[in-house]
């Protein structure tokens, strides 16, 4: 129907005329009250909004002389992070002269990843950058 007899039906009935998909052809148009249709569409953003799920990242440092527990300790402790749902940022942070040994302390986060496989994957591998290196873990789905 026209947008004339619309409005003026919902004149008559003391309703607003609403546009739903005003780019579509012929534009899609409702008839009802324009400020509970307002209160109910916020109603449903607000529930949206409270049933979505923020990832956040969680980081775990280590040094290139960790010891053999103290290395179990921190993947539980990321394993932990990781069934929350969060990513997990592994870093291997270099201190004066560790730097010379760089390509050495590479196995520490692979390591790392390998004791991880089961409840993670490697989200990006580890790189170097500045005096660490960095490893990004995230949930397997």
């Amino acid at each position: 129907m026209s947008a004339r007899d619309a409005q003026k039906i919902a004149d008559d009935l003391g309703l607003d005329l609403i546009k739903i998909a005003p780019t579509a052809k012929p534009p899609v148009c409702k008839i009802a009250d324009y400020g509970k249709y307002r209160y109910e569409q916020a109603r449903r953003d607000k529930d949206a909004k409270k049933k979505q799920r923020t990832i956040d990242t969680k980081e775990i440092r280590l040094s290139p002389n960790i010891d053999t527990n103290d290395l179990n300790t921190k993947v539980n402790q990321a394993r932990k992070f990781l069934t929350k749902g969060d990513k997990v940022k592994v870093t291997l942070r270099y201190r004066g002269r560790e730097l010379a040994h760089v390509n050495d302390t590479k196995v520490i986060l692979d390591k790392f990843a390998e004791e991880l496989t089961d409840c993670a994957v490697v989200d990006k591998p580890a790189k170097f950058e500045g005096r660490s290196m960095i490893m990004i873990l995230a949930q397997k789905r």
